[in-house]
């Protein structure tokens, strides 16, 4: 495997020329695994890639054809999370003292996956030990950072050239969830932030969509958005973002990672997604469906 420095961090996928006003973002299908890390991780196999949301850079890769760019991380979110602040960080994964800013209470640096993730996806510890604070805080430095300036500039161009952009974050979800109150498991979850990130109308148009090719699709329960959607979603300034979760045993098989025979029908599933939701936008842009709420 490649030393973290050999290889691109992340891959900005462009079309020859942006014509829609979307933004694809894959921040977990990294499957590239420094060997350094893999010796500071008591896991290997694959059971340290359980975190991935697996092949979800493929299954949205025609976003480019559609005339959208696809930035996908290249580096495992086992590695460093860019869905999380910057510096989430747990305290107990380190030797040394955390700077003062560092939020070290935060929910999700409790259950053990903060930037720097103390586990995997099954609750299975990475780290046989402490990590030196300087090591935490260079990741950060070095992949974090440059993310999500290439993360904003996308953004930044798109809301430029349209006058509004519609960020799509593109995750995968474990076929066994569940949702209270609904039988059946979902194919796909479209999350908002409850309404905060995103045009109610366009997360309502994205379900409608999904339901209409066949697929279960749910809104905001369990997965409402992590921080990209929260951070990047500015509906009164024309900026919507919506994470999409899409249920892994569909298209991949959750024991062995492989791809499922029907692989290539669910990208093709999601590419007809793609179409219609950038069909949406542009007959309803200028009307009530993306109007600052």
């Amino acid at each position: 495997m490649p030393e973290i420095r050999e290889y691109e961090l992340f891959e900005v996928h462009e079309p020859v020329s942006q014509t829609i006003p979307f933004v694809y973002n894959s921040p977990h299908s990294g499957r590239i695994y420094p060997p350094e890390f893999i010796a500071q991780s008591r896991l290997e196999g694959i059971a340290i890639r359980r975190s991935e949301d697996h092949y979800v850079d493929e299954l949205f890769g025609s976003a480019v054809e559609l005339g959208a760019p696809l930035l996908a991380a290249n580096f495992p979110r086992a590695y460093l999370d860019v869905n999380r602040e910057p510096y989430e960080l747990d305290p107990r994964m380190f030797d040394g003292l955390l700077p003062p800013y560092a939020n070290v209470n935060s929910l999700r640096v409790a259950g053990g996956l903060g930037t720097i993730p103390r586990i995997v996806a099954e609750n299975m510890e990475i780290y046989s030990r402490r990590l030196p604070v300087q090591e935490g805080l260079d990741r950060v430095e070095a992949v974090y950072k440059p993310y999500h300036a290439a993360l904003r500039r996308l953004i930044a161009r798109t809301h430029v050239q349209f006058g509004f952009g519609v960020l799509i974050d593109c995750h995968s979800m474990p076929g066994n969830v569940r949702v209270a109150g609904c039988t059946g498991r979902p194919d796909f979850i479209i999350g908002d932030r409850y309404g905060t990130s995103a045009s109610a109308e366009l997360s309502r148009a994205a379900i409608a969509i999904l339901e209409e090719m066949g697929f279960a699709a749910i809104r905001n329960k369990p997965y409402a958005g992590g921080f990209i959607t929260e951070h990047y979603g500015r509906p009164s300034r024309g900026l919507h973002a919506l994470q999409i979760e899409v249920n892994r045993a569909i298209y991949v098989d959750e024991v062995t990672l492989e791809k499922r025979e029907d692989f290539s029908q669910v990208v093709d599933a999601v590419t007809a997604f793609m179409q219609q939701m950038a069909d949406y936008v542009e007959k309803f842009a200028g009307e009530r469906a993306l109007a600052a709420e």
